[in-house]
């Protein structure tokens, strides 16, 4: 008797597991189709499209840290249709950086966007500049570590010896032994 409830209770959960199966294929269908249709996004992009995209798009520095992306695209709805608004944030605390990017609907939008460089937004001149592409190889994070980028603080001389900032002394293992001897 025991035996066959324990057979009922993994045919159930083996029926459970296949519904979660068929629901996790949905949910994976509907996150690949969640974008409309033209609109892809960023992160599986290729190079081309991300050029096509950044050449509809627009730079805007001095925006005030108080702006969202609806006042910014009322701002820039008189130069053609916005796709996209996006503002950046620091990532540690979530405080607007201060610049943002328009993405535009088609090339010429962005033309009448550049003649609005230098105007008002919420008490502010901003500054209206083409968005540059990103090329791949010019990241900030192949560059090597700090100390092989050259030496950057200023030298003081005293004494007839130069100051170079901190630089521990390198010591010999032997150095430290015996150092702490209470008895």
């Amino acid at each position: 008797m025991e035996l066959e409830a324990i057979k009922a209770r993994v045919r159930e959960m083996e029926e459970e597991a296949e519904k979660l199966k068929q629901l996790q294929s949905e949910v994976d269908k509907q996150m690949n189709m969640g974008s409309p249709p033209g609109i892809t996004s960023p992160l599986n992009m290729s190079i081309e499209d991300k050029m096509e995209v950044d050449s509809r798009s627009i730079y805007v520095g001095n925006v005030d840290y108080g702006a969202t992306a609806e006042e910014l695209e009322q701002h820039f709805h008189g130069c053609g249709s916005v796709n996209r608004v996006t503002i950046l944030c620091n990532k540690f605390d979530g405080h607007p950086k201060g610049f943002a990017y328009i993405e535009f609907a088609d090339r010429d939008s962005v033309q009448t966007a550049m003649a609005m460089d230098e105007s008002m937004f919420r008490g502010r001149q901003i500054k209206v500049m083409l968005k540059r592409t990103n090329r791949p190889g010019m990241s900030m994070t192949n560059r090597g570590p700090r100390g092989a980028r050259g030496y950057r603080g200023m030298a003081r001389v005293s004494r007839g010896s130069a100051y170079f900032g901190y630089r521990p002394t390198r010591r010999p293992r032997s150095y430290r032994r015996g150092y702490y001897m209470p008895y």
